[in-house]
């Protein structure tokens, strides 16, 4: 049963992230911040959607039977038939969207939304380079940067080319075959979903006043990114940051509302149900999907 200020979901939708293939993993090593020799987390899974079965005692934004989503991050259960959440975690599911659209948006919409809107800044007329676009934030960063008005680059593998064209991207490259930095290209923004290039490549790449946010990668990268990037920013016009997700419902609400407006879509590249949670998490983890990969009840 839920404490009091939780509630008890009777789940019908819960998408993959990259942040449950690293927990699962326990890599890159950062990682391991969530238990260092073993894992402290027993059920993974953070991005739900599904209906209200209980309500704790201090609980009065939900009742019985109200079909919500909300990102469960930091305490998760999500790969399970019921899980119990904070109800401050919560929000109302649009009633426009259907129960897997809505699990897909937590935390790779909100992550695509920070990266962008509010650390990246970008704005209509920039070239914007995205380094892992066919993944579960990847996805909804191409679709932003181009309803921001800008000329987006997408880097991802062989079979993700059409899906990230289908998105909106203006140029595709594929990592297996080319190397952007290599490219005469230069960029306003770098939103680096899987960092594993050099800062200083990275640095090259970057117009004269552009930036470089890094989201996810190795260990090294976001270290170099922490300190040497850190100085690079603080002596010269070209910024290079790490983005922190910070979770909350008003931009979780947001993300929804573009969704319900059309102006971007949620991407589902494929469906599994429980007992095929293994094969989901290998088909996210090592980029087989392009967009997100949702176990449905």
């Amino acid at each position: 049963m839920p404490q009091d200020d939780e509630v008890l979901i009777k789940l019908e939708a819960v998408s993959l992230n990259g942040s449950d293939w690293e927990l699962l993993r326990a890599k890159p090593s950062y990682s391991r911040l969530f238990g260092l020799f073993r894992p402290s987390i027993g059920i993974l899974g953070s991005d739900i959607a599904g209906r209200v079965e209980a309500v704790g005692a201090s609980v009065t934004e939900f009742q019985i039977g109200d079909e919500v989503y909300g990102d469960l991050f930091g305490s998760w259960g999500g790969f399970a038939e019921y899980v119990c959440g904070k109800a401050g975690k919560l929000l109302h599911k649009p009633k426009e969207l259907t129960f897997d659209e809505a699990a897909t948006l937590p935390q790779g919409g909100v992550i695509a939304l920070q990266g962008l809107r509010d650390l990246g800044k970008v704005r209509a007329g920039q070239h914007v380079l995205i380094n892992g676009a066919g993944g579960s934030c990847g996805v909804f960063a191409v679709q932003m940067a181009k309803l921001y008005g800008a000329t987006v680059t997408a880097v991802d593998n062989t079979h993700k080319q059409d899906c990230l064209r289908s998105m909106g991207a203006d140029h595709v490259i594929d990592y297996t075959t080319e190397d952007f930095s290599r490219r005469a290209a230069r960029y306003d923004l770098i939103f680096d979903l899987v960092a594993y290039r050099s800062l200083f490549i990275q640095k090259r790449v970057l117009k004269p006043s552009g930036r470089y946010i890094l989201v996810g990668g190795s260990m090294a990268r976001l270290l170099q990114t922490l300190v040497i990037g850190s100085l690079i920013s603080l002596f010269g016009n070209k910024k290079m940051s790490v983005l922190g997700h910070m979770q909350n419902n008003t931009d979780i609400a947001h993300v929804a509302e573009l969704c319900t407006s059309g102006e971007i879509k949620p991407v589902i590249a494929r469906r599994f149900p429980l007992a095929e949670l293994r094969e989901a998490l290998l088909c996210a983890g090592q980029g087989r999907a392009c967009g997100k990969v949702v176990i449905t009840f």
